[in-house]
């Protein structure tokens, strides 16, 4: 450099100066660009213009051969007391006379830090709501920050701390409430609020207190959204703080008139009944044994049924549907007679619906029998068309003068036919009176409902016979069903020559879950309690405020069933206030529901002894099936383990058999005297047996254990397995598959050894066998040692391996080498003659084959091939192995086969003489 020149600062562009950034927490300026005097000595710089007053700032030299400088603060910057700064600074010379540069503006920032909170205006909110309102906008809340820049000193989010309220808050700070609020609920909310600057630096929280107005609305209060319902706890009251606002009715009140309605349209046939079966039902309600069941679950006796669709559900008993175009079947001949009579009851449950699109001339047949053939006539039926409910019985050719009208056709129009909801209909008839009974009340007869049409008997036709069908109308003439009906149906009986009682009728269509009304011991003047039949409906009055809500808390909900249905029942309020003007007001109507939880599960063990055996002559004369069986029913492990199952009952036991019964010498019995005193009835087939009725398990644990079994013609078989299965409800609830496996014990045979080996007689018959066995020669020079006899061991139906067993000997002679040699060759030449003599003799007797062969099969399938072991071998029985040494040794090489055949008794293949040798050690 020049020592006389003058400085200057180093920039491109002077009249844009120098731009500097600093932190407020910091000291240090990061000036852009840097700081540089240059064309002379520089021995400092100077602040030469302050625009707005002192200048926090100063202009360090950092290197003075270069001229370099920096700007750093004097002091701590605040950013909220002042943002920026703009001041002059010039670059002084070290020669004589300094020379000072040009002034240069520096612009300087500081930057902002997040030091502050941010802090709400308020110190605390209260304010009041209305109940039952939905705001759009219940207080704003307000928050600020001290920060100088919008990223630290503004207000980005606001947040609810409290948990489960229904309030929330927008980024604005304003509160709204998520659903109507309750006074009864709570009185008031209180809330925490925080706030968040941009940087997420929150504040205090403050307090927002929302007090609730009680606002009085017509109507009930503090009813349950629902009522849970445990299994087996009696009655629960369902609105037991149940009050009545009545702060906004425009009228004096005369009386209040309040209807709780329980639908039960969950299940089945419309309500929790027991799910027994429809047969059992009947049984328990008393009803007539004669009654003959037209829709059973398919069985191997029931066969009609199956291709209807039904619902398999455990929940109730079997519902039936009929879609309108096919669905129909035919009940055998065998099941019922064709004709009513003058006396009969039938029964039905039905759910039908109306059909607006359908021709009102339209027959949907529940029951109907026709001709089979050639002709169309309906001798009676039962059927839906246009919502009337119709029974047509027409008069056969012998039964009435074929020249007087009589009444043939009953129509009723009510409401129930077409209301898609089920429904019990009963059709008691005592010629010409046809008494209609629905959900067990009588239908009272009015002209504008019900009709009675006359017609002539039907004339003579002696080569038809009728067919009866159910669903539909058998077409004679057209071969097919028409007049299918649209529906769902259960438990159509027919009882013939009499009529149910109307008790019985009632019992068939209660529900085992209702309302409770209350006590009439709590009615007071004024007050005034109704219900229907079914005790789904429930009306309570009352001429104020105290009375109707006195009566309402306490109606309650009851399920009598041990083990209800789980799931959901509805619950209607329907209220109205009669003023003494005459006017009604309604009173907004509340929606519940009861919720009947999960019952505990029914365990049904069934346990006995697993196998048992018996000689012929027992079979013959019968055995027990299940001598020690045991039933138990119960809800826990404790309970049967103790053998207490008393109030779980049981509806049906059934045994099956493997293989099925032979009819002509086998069959179960059972001791029906036992049965009635249980009331349970039983049904038998060469499958088995089924005991069904509703029953303790220990009565059909007493039934069980006198099932007998008889089989006159034991020898055909070794064993029998009787499967034993027991369930409740429907088999909603099934116990364990018990097995219990016979084993037939047959005769021992006894094979004594002949007294010459060249001599061959017939084997014995069965029946002369213990004669033959008496006749037979005895060898003084054998030592014999008799073991117990062995029972057959059965393979097949007609193939039996024989136990046989032998004597034990022991030669004691000289030269036993060549006594071998001869007893070898004596036997080969006598079994030689043998074979060809049994084959001669075989082909004589296969001509008597056919006229003998049922009297062969009487007989041991063995008997055709005896095999006697020389006396020479040694036995190997029951696991002992005889050893020889020496002669003996020798002796039992030389040991010979005598083998002899019956001529009367035909070869059947080899399999079972193969299995015989192996069993008598033959080779």
């Amino acid at each position: 450099m020049e020592g006389s020149s003058r400085p200057r600062l180093d920039l491109v562009s002077p009249s844009d100066g120098y731009h500097g950034l600093v932190r407020e927490d910091q000291r240090l300026v990061d000036v852009s660009p840097p700081i540089r005097a240059v064309g002379a000595a520089v021995c400092g710089f100077r602040i030469v213009n302050k625009h707005h007053g002192d200048v926090p700032f100063e202009v360090v030299s950092t290197d003075a051969s270069t001229g370099e400088a920096v700007i750093q603060a004097r002091r701590p910057l605040s950013c909220e007391k002042r943002k920026s700064y703009r001041f002059e600074i010039a670059a002084v010379g070290c020669d004589p006379g300094p020379q000072v540069s040009d002034n240069v503006t520096v612009h300087i920032e500081v930057e902002d830090v997040n030091e502050f909170a941010p802090r709400f205006t308020e110190r605390s909110y209260i304010l009041d709501v209305d109940e039952g309102r939905l705001y759009d906008e219940i207080v704003q809340v307000a928050a600020e920050d001290d920060d100088c820049s919008p990223k630290y000193g503004d207000i980005c989010r606001y947040e609810i701390l409290s948990s489960d309220q229904p309030f929330v808050i927008n980024s604005q700070g304003t509160i709204r409430n998520t659903e109507p609020l309750s006074y009864e609920k709570s009185h008031n909310h209180i809330l925490f609020i925080v706030a968040y600057d941009c940087g997420m630096k929150m504040s205090d929280k403050v307090t927002v207190t929302i007090k609730v107005n009680r606002v009085c609305h017509l109507g009930w209060k503090d009813l349950p959204e629902h009522v849970e319902y445990a299994p087996n706890s009696g009655a629960v009251a369902l609105f037991p703080d149940a009050t009545l606002d009545m702060c906004e009715v425009p009228c004096a009140v005369d009386r209040v008139q309040s209807k709780i309605s329980l639908q039960t349209s969950h299940i089945g046939k419309g309500c929790d009944r027991d799910t027994f079966s429809v047969e059992n039902q009947r049984r328990l309600c008393g009803a007539d044994a004669r009654a003959v069941d037209l829709l059973p679950s398919p069985t191997a006796e029931s066969q009609w049924t199956r291709p209807l669709p039904r619902d398999h559900g455990h929940e109730s008993d079997e519902v039936f549907q009929f879609d309108g175009t096919s669905t129909a079947v035919v009940v055998p001949p065998s099941v019922m007679e064709p004709q009513l009579g003058n006396t009969f009851t039938i029964s039905v449950w039905l759910r039908h619906a109306d059909h607006p699109g359908q021709d009102k001339h339209v027959k949907e047949h529940v029951l109907c029998n026709a001709d089979d053939h050639r002709m169309n006539r309906h001798h009676y039926a039962l059927f839906i068309r246009n919502c009337h409910l119709i029974m047509l019985l027409r008069r056969e050719y012998d039964e009435a003068n074929l020249n007087t009208f009589s009444p043939a056709e009953w129509r009723w129009q009510i409401p129930q036919v077409c209301d898609d909801e089920w429904h019990h209909y009963s059709l008691s008839m005592q010629y010409p009176d046809l008494t209609l009974t629905v959900d067990g009340r009588p239908v009272s007869v009015e002209p504008q409902m019900h009709e009675v049409i006359d017609d002539w008997p039907l004339h003579s036709a002696p080569d038809l016979s009728t067919r009866l069908a159910v669903g539909g109308c058998w077409q004679g003439s057209e071969s097919r069903m028409k007049h299918i009906f649209n529906g769902y149906m259960a438990g159509l009986s027919v009882l013939r020559g009499a009529t149910e009682k109307a008790e019985v009728l009632s019992c068939l269509h209660s529900c085992s879950e209702s309302l409770q009304a209350p006590d009439v011991q709590f009615l007071l003047p004024g007050m005034e309690l109704l219900a229907n039949n079914d005790m789904t409906e429930v009306t309570v009055e009352g001429s104020n405020r105290t009375h109707i809500q006195s009566l309402f808390r306490k109606i309650a909900y009851v399920n009598s069933r041990e083990f209800p249905t789980a799931g959901r029942r509805g619950l209607k309020v329907i209220t109205n206030l009669v003023c003494t003007n005459g006017k009604m007001v309604k009173i907004p109507v509340v929606d519940s529901y009861v919720i009947v939880r999960q019952p505990r599960y029914l365990h049904i063990a069934v346990n006995g002894t697993d196998n048992f055996s018996d000689d012929y002559e027992q079979l013959k004369t019968g055995v027990s099936v299940f001598p020690d069986i045991r039933v138990l029913a119960g809800t826990d492990q404790q309970e049967m383990s103790a053998g207490r199952s008393v109030g779980h009952k049981l509806d049906k036991c059934a045994v099956t058999v493997y293989p099925p019964l032979n009819p002509e010498h086998e069959e179960l019995t059972l001791n029906q005297r036992l049965l009635d005193s249980f009331q349970l009835r039983a049904k038998l087939n060469k499958d088995g047996l089924v005991v069904y009725g509703p029953g303790q398990p220990d009565s059909y644990q007493e039934a069980l254990r006198f099932v007998q079994y008889t089989n006159r013609k034991p020898a055909y078989y070794l064993n029998r397995a009787f499967k034993l299965l027991c369930s409740s409800m429907s088999q909603r609830f099934i116990s364990n598959e018990y097995v219990q496996t016979l084993t037939v014990i047959h005769p021992a045979r006894r094979t004594e050894p002949p007294k010459r080996l060249a001599t061959a007689a017939p084997p014995a018959t069965q029946d002369e066998e213990p004669a033959a066995a008496a006749a037979a020669p005895a060898q003084p020079e054998v030592e014999e040692a008799v073991p117990p006899p062995a029972a057959h061991v059965q393979d097949a139906r007609h193939h039996v391996q024989l136990k046989s067993w032998t004597t034990g000997h022991q030669m004691r002679s000289a030269g036993a080498s060549h006594a071998v040699t001869i007893i070898i060759v004596v036997c080969i030449g006598f079994l030689v003659s043998m074979i060809v003599l049994g084959v001669i003799r075989i082909r004589a007797a296969h001509r008597r084959h056919q006229d003998e062969a049922a009297d062969a099969e009487m007989a041991w399938d063995d008997s055709a091939l005896n095999i006697t072991v020389n006396p020479m071998e040694e036995v190997r029985e029951g696991g002992t192995e005889g050893r020889g040494t020496g002669r003996e040794g020798g002796r039992e090489r030389g040991r010979c086969l005598n083998i002899t055949v019956n001529p009367m008794e035909e070869v059947r293949g080899t399999a079972g003489g193969r299995e015989g040798r192996k069993k008598t050690g033959g080779a």
